[in-house]
């Protein structure tokens, strides 16, 4: 079916005003809600240079056997890629002029491969096997592009031994029919759930290329933009929330507006936000709303000058930054990497560059 609450698009630079609930996920009749971006509130965040002050926390995710335990950093790892295509029967999408279909995610993955080691993907490689599965990330890319332009940062995750999926959202994407809606974004995070069950279930199949590949219990969402106020979602809303995720990681992101439900229900997984502070598009405050309002274990990367997509996809050397940054944090919580905590507030603090706020 499809979602009950149709957003429309947002202006993201209006001025504050008073919040409301506008819309509330009960029913399904085709419920329709314009809902612009409302500004919080929010007093301007310093930008502080962190200490590793106290013990890091552990991890949430304890794994029970060997056989699933992800593996830990070592040598870095060629990066495969396949596109595979997820169909989800029990909803829809409707394009211009066209009836309702059931909602297909094209899904790029890359993943820790054998072959030489290199910047380049290596079309349907052979998965690498070691004596450990590789966590698994769930990227979205933001509204009116595709996963294309991350790809360096994707590489990088799967090059440190991650399994990366990156659906291309069915009304989201650059090439959607009829053209990107915006409006969309309220299914997207069903979306980064389905690729998780489907990915596992690849995982269980026998004859699979990813079979036996991934860590079951090591799951993290991420997203940039409308893919960070996706991710965020999956992680964080009682609407969306998805117990499988152990790390989110949102780059320039926000609450989805006129969803509710953003109440960082417990245990809430450890939380990785990057924010350009010249970003005009997901202003800094919207960051900085959901960064106070989540729980520990939680961190800031603050990039000074950043706007909205460079720094995360060409920009040096805050690409560098983020890709270092983000790695850390998903080896800390995820692989329980000793002194990951260590090096990413070493990696992620660079005078006039960058700057991290951490609460462990």
């Amino acid at each position: 079916m499809e979602c009950p609450i149709q957003v429309s698009h947002r202006v993201r630079a209006l001025p504050a005003m008073t919040a409301g609930i506008l819309a509330v996920l009960h029913g399904c009749a085709g419920a329709s809600v314009s809902a612009p971006r409302v500004s919080p509130q929010v007093a301007p965040r310093t930008q502080a240079t962190a200490t590793l002050a106290t013990a890091p926390t552990q991890a949430t995710a304890t794994l029970a056997t060997a056989r699933t335990r992800p593996a830990t950093p070592g040598p870095t790892f060629a990066v495969g890629i396949r596109t595979v295509t997820f169909v989800d029967p029990s909803r829809t999408v409707r394009f211009p002029g066209k009836p309702p279909e059931p909602r297909t995610l094209v899904t790029v993955i890359r993943y820790p491969a054998t072959g030489p080691r290199s910047g380049t993907d290596l079309p349907n490689a052979q998965p690498a096997r070691t004596t450990k599965r590789f966590p698994l990330i769930v990227f979205g890319h933001g509204f009116a592009v595709t996963p294309a332009p991350y790809a360096r940062l994707l590489q990088a995750w799967a090059r440190a031994g991650y399994v990366v999926a990156a659906p291309i959202f069915p009304l989201g994407n650059a090439n959607a029919l009829g053209g990107p809606n915006e409006s969309d974004i309220v299914n997207q995070p069903r979306d980064m759930s389905l690729v998780i069950t489907r990915m596992l279930e690849l995982d269980a199949t026998k004859g699979s290329a990813f079979q036996g590949l991934i860590a079951p219990h090591a799951i993290a969402v991420a997203g940039q933009s409308d893919g960070g106020e996706t991710a965020l979602a999956v992680a964080y809303d009682r609407h969306y929330l998805d117990r499988r995720v152990h790390a989110a990681v949102i780059l320039s992101g926000a609450e989805i507006p006129g969803v509710g439900g953003f109440d960082f229900p417990a245990p809430s997984p450890p939380l990785l936000a990057a924010q350009g502070t010249a970003d005009t598009t997901n202003q800094p405050r919207y960051t900085y709303a959901f960064f106070d309002a989540a729980p520990r274990p939680k961190f800031l990367l603050s990039l000074t000058g950043a706007q909205h997509l460079p720094p995360y996809t060409t920009e040096e050397p805050q690409l560098g930054i983020v890709e270092r940054v983000t790695t850390d944090f998903l080896n800390k919580y995820l692989k329980q990497t000793r002194r990951a905590l260590t090096t990413m507030l070493s990696a992620g603090n660079m005078p006039g560059v960058a700057a991290i706020t951490a609460d462990p």
